[in-house]
């Protein structure tokens, strides 16, 4: 099965998948009418590295898909992000988080580096999942009325989440927890699709839209959904005299 695949069955139509999810591209804005949203940095490193900036009624994002320079690759992200806006880090007064799901090596760079920005300026830490950034960017075009987000984990499984529409403030509802799925046991569906970058920009959108709400924000707390491939060795073995 194919990443970027979208299974359909006869008589169903599949959801298109947007183009802000998909590979390619490395900056950009989009405009929103939530002022909530200026000053709001979001951070994520759960598919390649994505950082946005809201500034005004307006959100600036950049992003590089390389699957594997995230300690790389974040820090200059963040400088350019906040001067493609004409802000500066004081400018900041929340960062947004994405917390997974995603693999170890990569999100926790993003999560980290979110982290040590919070307290460096102060601010609050706002985490999030990145699947509800990508269900938001499907349900807004209207074409479905549900969606499914699922994303390659590697070692043959895949993150699903399901979403059941939007709520009166326009955040995704989740409709149970993220899964951790063997690909030979997956079964496709037609609402279902497969992201290749979680979008930055809606990230920053809805801690915009959860704070004007009054929603709550996830435990800040990574979905590896799996231990990591390299663990701490163990006490050294005795040796009998």
């Amino acid at each position: 099965m194919n990443g970027s695949e979208i299974r359909s069955y006869p008589g169903d139509l599949p959801v298109e998948l947007p183009a802000e999810l998909r590979a390619g591209g490395s900056v950009g804005g989009i405009e929103v009418a939530d002022g909530r949203i200026d000053g709001l940095l979001a951070i994520d490193t759960a598919m390649g590295s994505g950082v946005a900036f809201g500034a005004g009624s307006r959100i600036y994002w950049v992003a590089s898909d390389d699957a594997l320079g995230h300690a790389e690759r974040i820090g200059g992200l963040i400088d350019r992000v906040l001067e493609q806006a004409g802000s500066a880090p004081d400018a900041v007064r929340g960062v947004v988080v994405g917390i997974g799901p995603g693999p170890f090596t990569g999100l926790r760079v993003g999560i980290a580096a979110a982290h040590a920005f919070a307290l460096a300026r102060r601010v609050p830490l706002l985490p999030l999942q990145g699947h509800e950034a990508v269900a938001l960017a499907v349900l807004e075009q209207g074409a479905a009325s549900a969606v499914r987000v699922v994303q390659d984990a590697r070692r043959r499984e895949l993150f699903a989440t399901e979403y059941r529409g939007l709520d009166w403030a326009g955040v995704p509802v989740r409709d149970g927890e993220v899964q951790l799925v063997p690909r030979a046991d997956y079964v496709a569906a037609s609402h279902e699709v497969w992201p290749e970058r979680i979008p930055a920009a809606r990230l920053v959108e809805l801690a915009g839209r959860r704070l004007a709400a009054g929603h709550s924000f996830e435990p800040d707390q990574a979905l590896y959904m799996r231990a990591p491939d390299v663990k701490q060795p163990g006490a050294p073995k005795r040796v009998s005299g």
